[in-house]
Parts: C-alpha cells; structure tokens; sequence
C-alpha cells in the first residue's frame, strides 16, 4: 500500500483492517490515459479501454443503444476526495465504504472502469437495469472485453451497481 493511500486511511479514518476481510484487490493508478469525449465532457481510460469503449458504444448505437460515460478514470486523491465530501456531510465511513471504494482499491483507478447510463435515464442508481442499455450490455459487452464488477451479492460487499463496468483485455473477444 503507498504512502499516500496509508495517509488518506488515516486523514478519511478507513481501518484497514475492517477492509481487509473484503479481499479487495489493490488497484494500481493507470500510468497512460487518453481523453474521450461525451458531449461536452472529457474523461480519461486507458488506451486499450478508450479503444473497447468506442467499439462497444457504436455497436450498441447500431442495435439502438445509446451508451453514455458517466465516469471513468479516478485517481486516489480524486477517491479521497469523494469520500471526504460524504464524511463532511455526516455520512458514516462504514456506510460510504459499501458505495465507494477506498483510495486505492477502486478499479476506475486503473482507467479501465466505466459508470454507464443513457440520455434521459436513471444515472448510478439500480434503476439503470431496468433499461434496454443494460440490457444490451449484460449481452454483449464481454465481446469488447468489459464485465459487471458488482453485480448483486457480490463478494466484495458492495451495493449492487448495474451501471459499473470494467474492461478486461483477457474477455474481449475481439
């Protein structure tokens, strides 16, 4: 663990102990981003993610699918600061540690996760399964080598987030 993630456990008061039985994996920060455009909003993947990103987003635009990139890249200064704004509005750690992950161990760390949602439509909540977009998603987008990292009952004891998606070079199909 970096200096940095062990100094924002102590400043946010994340026990690192109280994580650990989660067997969550460090998430390393991405070393090369490239920018991708979202009507008027730039966000950062990987290179290999940004690349699966587009294909996937057009051949779902194909079947009549708008996709949008809600969220993508994340540092863990970025991190910290999201869970610092929960806890200056009186949320309890534990609580926010079931939502967000702890600096350093959130995959949009790595440039390759994805928030996903679509024009009009409901943005980070669970309603977002109820769309044709995820739909479309839970069938076709391990073909562009993304997955759904939290989906319910998952492992790592997470809320259940139908719009998470991560790109993983070793699924794509391509």
């Amino acid at each position: 663990m970096s200096a940095q993630v062990i100094s924002l456990f102590e400043e946010l008061g994340i026990c690192e102990s109280k994580i650990a039985h989660r067997r969550l994996p460090l998430q390393p920060e991405a070393s090369e981003l490239i920018e991708v455009f979202e009507d008027k909003s730039a966000h950062q993947l990987s290179p290999k993610a940004a690349t699966a990103w587009d294909a996937m987003k057009d051949a779902a635009g194909e079947a009549g699918v708008s996709l949008r990139l809600v969220s993508a890249f994340r540092s863990v200064a970025y991190q910290g600061e999201l869970i610092r704004r929960k806890l200056n509005r009186g949320e309890k750690i534990e609580s926010i540690l079931r939502v967000n992950a702890a600096p350093g161990y959130s995959e949009h760390h790595t440039g390759n996760a994805v928030d996903v949602t679509v024009n009009d439509g409901p943005q980070l909540t669970e309603e977002f399964e109820e769309t044709q977009a995820f739909r479309w998603l839970t069938t076709h987008a391990s073909c562009y080598g993304f997955r759904l990292s939290y989906p319910r009952d998952n492992p790592y004891g997470y809320k259940y987030e139908p719009w998470h998606w991560c790109f993983n070079p070793n699924l794509s199909g391509r």
